[in-house]
């Protein structure tokens, strides 16, 4: 007996154009909330249940950030009925398999992240999807390529979503020479904001009002689906592809720790922890970055992500970095990495007490001159060494320990990572006088670091 499930989704506009191209590489790029996500998945889903046997590959950068973002919409929208029915079903992987969603005519939905490619990138394919392509190099993208050969369908193709990104991104310039076929979306492709008569929901007009209060090159990109750089952008330099922005490593327990405070509560509460190499160079591997909670809580939080628990019962649920510190000291807990050599803050001084005292470390009031610290930053995002070098200050992926929801739904940066292409000088002002003074926590929390490494390292640590 065959069961008849039923699914609605009705694509219009580029999305529509998107299930329909059969280009081999096609880029559906736009602003932030236009539905590209849900477009390439709905092609992915409707491609494996038409085609018996086939193979297709989801794909990000990190597969952290896929679970968290891909595979929601994958599950809660695009797949829901199906799942529901039985005739898909999720394997978690093996050792000699990938996790996939496994369709009842033979089907298999890959999903994996290009920080650990081997099981994905040792099989063939039909469709990928990439989710989020910016984030990818170009290297990236062509050993997907050539993974595009099961021939189970009559086209081989791989297709990609993202918010646009600097016009000299490598993407932009391969569709530029027609390489990858580019799909612009628009937020009236989103019924979700948009009716059929033209007229913006009740929906749209909040999100699109959240999009037209952006400033600078966030509105041109995540408005208008512009591929700009920030006109006065401070760190010029910085590239996301894999020279600033790097995959997760196991940092060596001997390098050096230190953590930068930028206090905060309306905006973002900052706090970073940074690892130092023998060579000197950083390396943000931690950061809370959170808006509308106190310093304690903050204090609790790292507390609970750099120890572990050790002791015979089960862990406690901590509701005081007291209990936690209390816990370390009778052997219950233990640090899972050295503890920083320094802790560096902002000037607040009621905000720095609260923090020494939650942490029973001592802090190190950063140094305010900010023309000096940019300077000095931009020094370390510098390309140094043998070609092609390496720059002396880097930021792992996934770093941020949670993302700020009303952060998130207000379309501003989630982490330090994300500040920094919008970091710009004031334009009110002289330019390379002073920076704007908006999204730039923490920006500002890495600059009092590297100051402060610049003119010595002074050791104010109370161990716990």
């Amino acid at each position: 007996m065959t069961t008849v499930v039923e699914h609605r989704y009705h694509p219009r506009g580029t999305a529509q154009r998107v299930m329909e191209c059969r280009a081999p590489e096609v880029l559906l790029s736009g602003p932030a909330g236009t539905g590209k996500s849900r477009a390439c998945l709905e092609k992915v889903h409707l491609m494996c249940l038409l085609n018996p046997g086939m193979r297709a590959l989801v794909v990000r950068k990190t597969l952290v950030s896929l679970t968290s973002t891909g595979l929601v919409t994958y599950e809660e929208h695009v797949a829901k009925e199906a799942i529901a029915a039985g005739h898909v079903k999720f394997f978690g992987g093996s050792a000699r398999e990938p996790a996939s969603y496994r369709y009842t005519n033979g089907a298999r939905l890959v999903v994996g992240g290009m920080d650990n490619p081997t099981k994905v990138m040792s099989s063939e394919y039909d469709l990928i999807y990439v989710q989020e392509a910016t984030e990818l190099t170009e290297d990236d993208w062509e050993k997907c390529t050539t993974r595009l050969r099961n021939g189970k369908v009559s086209f081989q193709q791989i297709i990609a979503d993202c918010n646009p990104d600097v016009p000299t991104h490598w993407l932009k310039v391969r569709s530029d020479k027609g390489t990858t076929t580019m799909l612009e979306s628009r937020h009236e492709d989103n019924p979700v904001l948009y009716g059929s008569d033209g007229a913006k929901t009740p929906v749209g007009e909040q999100y699109i009002g959240k999009l037209d209060a952006l400033t600078g090159v966030r509105n041109l990109r995540l408005r208008h689906g512009k591929w700009v750089a920030a006109e006065g952008q401070i760190y010029e330099t910085w590239d996301s592809a894999d020279v600033h922005l790097i995959d997760r490593f196991d940092i060596p327990k001997e390098w050096t720790r230190y953590w930068s405070v930028d206090f905060g509560y309306t905006n973002p509460f900052v706090l970073q922890c940074w690892a130092e190499d023998g060579d000197g160079r950083l390396y943000l591997y931690r950061e809370l970055y959170r808006t509308q909670r106190l310093v304690e809580d903050h204090a609790l939080d790292i507390l609970q992500a750099v120890t572990k628990w050790t002791g015979k019962t089960p862990e406690p649920h901590y509701e005081t970095t007291k209990a936690l510190r209390d816990d370390v000291r009778a052997g219950r807990r233990e640090w899972t990495e050295p503890k920083p050599r320094l802790i560096v803050c902002d000037h607040d001084a009621e905000d720095r007490a609260t923090l020494e005292r939650h942490l029973d470390m001592g802090t190190t009031a950063a140094k305010k001159s900010v023309s000096d610290g940019i300077q000095a930053v931009q020094s370390r995002l510098k390309l140094v060494g043998e070609k092609p070098g390496k720059p002396r200050l880097m930021i792992l992926r996934d770093s941020v320990l949670y993302r700020d929801k009303a952060l998130e739904d207000a379309k501003k940066p989630c982490c330090t990572a994300e500040e920094i292409p919008g970091y710009i000088w004031d334009p009110s002002k002289k330019k390379g006088e002073e920076p704007l003074k908006m999204n730039d926590h923490g920006c500002d929390a890495k600059r009092y670091l590297v100051v402060e490494l610049e003119v010595g390292v002074r050791t104010r640590v109370r161990f716990i």
